[in-house]
């Protein structure tokens, strides 16, 4: 008998390896998901492409990043906008590849790279919005 166990249990680890190996999946979103973010971000770059803080700031989340110091579009458009979209970001976010990911809550994201910062967009009941820049560690 103890062979016949040793066998088995020799059969399942060798049957599990490839899927522990693996790790685990990487998130994909839907097609009909990604048509919606397609037409958000090209929305936001042509907005950044004319430099229009008004409508980078209607295509956010406010307040801005649960700051109460950033709660409407102008407070934003004073705050976060010549910091975080200087022209050599502008110029990222628009040849950058946006990289899909869901996060612990559940919501489908987007992030795209610029150098030190990474540019959040998520998908909320009232559509993509920008709702983050943090760092890139």
């Amino acid at each position: 008998m103890g062979f016949l166990l040793r066998i088995m249990l020799a059969t399942a680890f060798v049957n599990l390896a490839p899927a522990v190996a693996q790790g685990p999946k990487k998130a994909v979103a839907s097609p009909a998901l990604q048509k919606e973010f397609d037409g958000f971000i090209e929305k936001f770059r042509a907005a950044l492409r004319t430099n229009d803080s008004a409508a980078v700031a209607g295509m956010t989340r406010l307040p801005f990043m649960n700051d109460s110091a950033i709660r409407d579009a102008a407070q934003f458009r004073a705050k976060t906008y010549p910091t975080s979209f200087t022209a050599k970001n502008r110029a990222c976010i628009q040849r950058g590849k946006a990289v899909y990911d869901r996060d612990q809550e559940n919501n489908d994201n987007y992030f795209v790279f610029c150098g030190e910062l990474i540019f959040v967009f998520t998908k909320t009941p009232a559509g993509f919005l920008f709702t983050e820049v943090g760092a890139n560690d």
